[in-house]
C-alpha cells in the first residue's frame, strides 16, 4: 500500500505541478505582468510534489488509524488545508521592485488547490490498488 500510494503521490503532483505551469503561462499571457521571480518552474515543482507526497503520507495515517471513515475525513482534512493556505498568498507583502503586486493573488491563490485537484482527480485510479 505504501508503494502505490507513493506513486500516486508523484503522480498528483506531476499532474498539480503540469496544471500550475499551464495556467502560470495563461496568466502571464492575460495580465502580461511576470512574477517569475517569486513563482517560477522550480518552486512549483517543489510545492507541488511536496504537498502531494504529504497529501500521500497523511492519507496513508487516515487509513491506518480510521479505517471505516478514512477517506472522506481525509478529503475533508485536504480541502480545509487548501482553503487555509489561501492566506498565505493574500496576506504575503511583495517588494517595491515586483510590478502590479495587487495581481499575485490571482495567480497564486488558484494555484493552491491544484494538489487537491489532481490527488481527487487520480483517486479513482489507485483507489481498487490501495484498498486491498
Amino acid at each position: 500500500m505504501v508503494k502505490k500510494l507513493f506513486f500516486q503521490g508523484i503522480s498528483a503532483g506531476i499532474l498539480s505541478t503540469i496544471a500550475c505551469i499551464i495556467y502560470n503561462r495563461i496568466y502571464f499571457f492575460a495580465t502580461e505582468v511576470d512574477f517569475s521571480k517569486l513563482v517560477n518552474i522550480t518552486a512549483l515543482i517543489g510545492i507541488n510534489v511536496l504537498a502531494c507526497m504529504l497529501a500521500a503520507a497523511g492519507y496513508w495515517v487516515f487509513n491506518k488509524t480510521l479505517k471505516k471513515n478514512a477517506d472522506i475525513l481525509f478529503n475533508l482534512s485536504f480541502t480545509i488545508l487548501s482553503f487555509a493556505s489561501v492566506i498565505f498568498p493574500i496576506s504575503v507583502s511583495l517588494p517595491l521592485s515586483i510590478k502590479n503586486p495587487e495581481l499575485f493573488p490571482g495567480l497564486t491563490v488558484p494555484m493552491h488547490f491544484f494538489p487537491a485537484l489532481a490527488w481527487f482527480t487520480i483517486q479513482p485510479l489507485f483507489m481498487k490498488e490501495t484498498k486491498s
